[in-house]
């Protein structure tokens, strides 16, 4: 059995669908037709939904994608649609403020971005961004109608108390009285396809270890950003899946000494500024990954998990000379990252292991570092390429370099043979040139519908080339500064 809040009403389910999602649960079940299908995979934001948490005593809502959400994952949390905001006569202050400042124009779109409004509105979720444009990047309207719903959302005051419907003292207490105390184990009996599927959702790690001895074939779930995807777009059927987003140890994230240690399990949303801290570019670059729908789904463990050669976070991280923990029957070994991808859809995961957590080191001083993304929409794209760099110079001279690259190779990889060209040589242009060069013994592109073998070669050149121009006008401020 699942739990969670829906109209200040605790829903109680019995038999689930697995991987059925919050948007056909809602549109299918429950004949709530505000929320749209308009993707199916995250993209557009017509399906955006707002999930309540229990954090630290207080209700944390936040938007996500309903499309790619699948409903066991409710279990103990709060479920907010346009329609619990409030109807005609009697309009949620976002509602209003759309209304009057004619912020909509077909109105496909406008309940996703309603929701995305109401989640900034409550003031709970300090991971979102401060701009109006950057919170509504996830909604995309068709009519393009967004300088009224820019004007619109300008135009709210964001709420200061949360006594009321939403956050209040009865909602507290509501998901305090439905936090899962022992692990989900459901059996569903499909009957469209005449079987039985299986869905785990363990509280503690042991619990995980026991599971994937008994399903080794099991699927592991994590933000469901890319298994979502296997769902809707793929029509896989998942016999067993495994969530993972009831084992609290995995969504830790903490300093270790000169690492920062990041659980499997930590969204975006939530490392965001830690990885901002460390090095402005990968703040920027988990801004753009995805919007803050996905961001508030989507984990850095599962990126790395599911080895994607044009993941965004395994390049910088590579490039950071990051360490993968990885939890199994015979204890926790740690390896470098760039070890854990293999081959195309390959990874180093033995019987019965688990990505635990990534530790990321602290940047030593005077390392230049640069990481960048290369798709053809600059917000909210899959990548054609990602670079990361991590220089080190000392007395004009390279004494040690990192440079990987996603969307270049089968798997995320560094450019061995570019960095020996680098290390030991001044820091000059006749050496970038011969970094260039090697760069075409590291990697052999391919062409697919979002870049071309040549492009993408070149590009990843003069990205080299871009990282030592922009650290000479680096200088040349610093020089000026000082004088």
């Amino acid at each position: 059995m699942i739990q969670f809040l829906l109209d200040n009403e605790i829903r109680r389910i019995d038999s689930y669908d697995p991987t059925q999602t919050v948007l056909e649960w809602l549109r299918e079940d429950q004949c709530r037709t505000g929320t749209k299908e308009g993707c199916a995979e995250g993209d557009c934001g017509a399906c955006t939904v707002v999930i309540g948490e229990l954090i630290d005593d207080i209700v944390r809502y936040r938007a996500v994608n309903a499309c790619i959400f699948f409903l066991p994952m409710l279990d103990g949390k709060e479920l907010v649609t346009v329609e619990t905001l409030g109807a005609a006569r009697n309009l949620h202050p976002v509602q209003q403020a759309m209304a009057d400042g004619n912020g909509t124009q077909c109105g496909f779109c406008t309940p996703g971005f309603v929701m995305s409004l109401f989640a900034r509105y409550q003031q709970t979720d300090p991971a979102l961004p401060d701009q109006t444009d950057d919170v509504l990047a996830g909604n995309l309207c068709r009519c393009t109608g967004y300088a009224p719903i820019q004007k619109a959302a300008e135009s709210l005051r964001p709420s200061e108390t949360h006594t009321g419907k939403f956050g209040g003292p009865e909602t507290l207490a509501a998901l305090k009285s439905i936090q899962p105390s022992r692990m989900t184990d459901s059996v569903y009996h499909d009957p469209n396809f005449e079987t039985e599927r299986h869905y785990f959702a363990p509280r503690t790690e042991a619990e995980l270890l026991d599971l994937l001895a008994q399903h080794p074939d099991a699927t592991l779930v994590a933000g469901a950003t890319d298994v979502g995807l296997w769902v809707t777009k793929q029509h896989r059927l998942l016999q067993t899946t495994i969530s993972l987003h009831q084992i609290n140890q995995l969504q830790t994230m903490e300093q270790n000494g000169a690492d920062l240690r990041i659980g499997a399990m930590v969204r975006y949303s939530d490392a965001w500024a830690k990885l901002q801290s460390l090095h402005p570019d990968l703040g920027e670059l988990v801004r753009r990954l995805g919007s803050v729908q996905v961001r508030n789904s989507g984990t850095i463990g599962g990126n790395i998990a599911n080895g994607s050669p044009i993941g965004d976070m395994p390049p910088p991280l590579i490039a950071l000379s990051s360490r993968l923990e990885l939890a199994g029957p015979d204890g926790v070994r740690v390896l470098p990252l760039e070890d854990f991808f293999l081959d195309y859809g390959k990874q180093d995961l033995r019987p019965g292991e688990y990505v635990r957590a990534v530790r990321v080191p602290s940047l030593a001083p005077g390392t230049l570092f640069r990481t960048y993304k290369i798709s053809k929409r600059f917000n909210q794209d899959i990548s054609a390429l990602c670079g990361a760099f991590a220089i080190e110079v000392e007395d004009g001279h390279v004494t040690g370099a990192r440079i990987a690259f996603g969307g270049l190779a089968g798997t995320p990889k560094r450019a061995e043979a570019c960095e020996a060209a680098l290390i030991g040589a001044p820091w000059h242009e006749d050496t970038i040139d011969r970094g260039v060069d090697a760069m075409r013994d590291d990697f052999t592109p391919l062409t697919d519908m979002r870049a071309s073998r040549d492009y993408r070669m070149k590009t990843a050149q003069n990205l080299l080339r871009k990282v030592f121009l922009e650290s000479r006008a680096e200088n040349r401020t610093r020089i000026l500064q000082a004088t």
